[in-house]
């Protein structure tokens, strides 16, 4: 079980200021949760590949594909300007 030294060391890490009670819950689940992890080291994962994910990997997305583009006349329909084929905006620099 940790000290209450080691608790309010990981606190002052933390920067977090702990009441006496806090200390001691934090205490109990710090400790219990170290006490797992220790139990965990003991399994034999020697024949268990290492992972960086354990779900495939698979692409959300469709694959890109060239395909013929919208006719120029229909892509300025909408723009509320157009000049010499291109979009035309404002200034943004005098």
């Amino acid at each position: 079980m940790l000290t209450l030294a080691e608790i309010e060391h990981i606190a002052g890490l933390a920067r977090l200021r702990l009441t006496e009670a806090e200390q001691a819950l934090y205490r109990e689940q710090l400790s219990a949760v170290l006490d797992y992890m220790a139990k965990l080291r003991e399994l034999d994962t020697a024949h268990i590949e290492p992972t960086a994910a354990v779900l495939p990997l698979r692409s959300v997305l469709r694959p890109d594909e060239a395909r013929p583009a919208l006719p120029l006349a229909e892509l300025l329909a909408n723009a509320p300007s157009a000049e010499a084929g291109m979009f035309r905006v404002p200034p943004v620099l005098e």
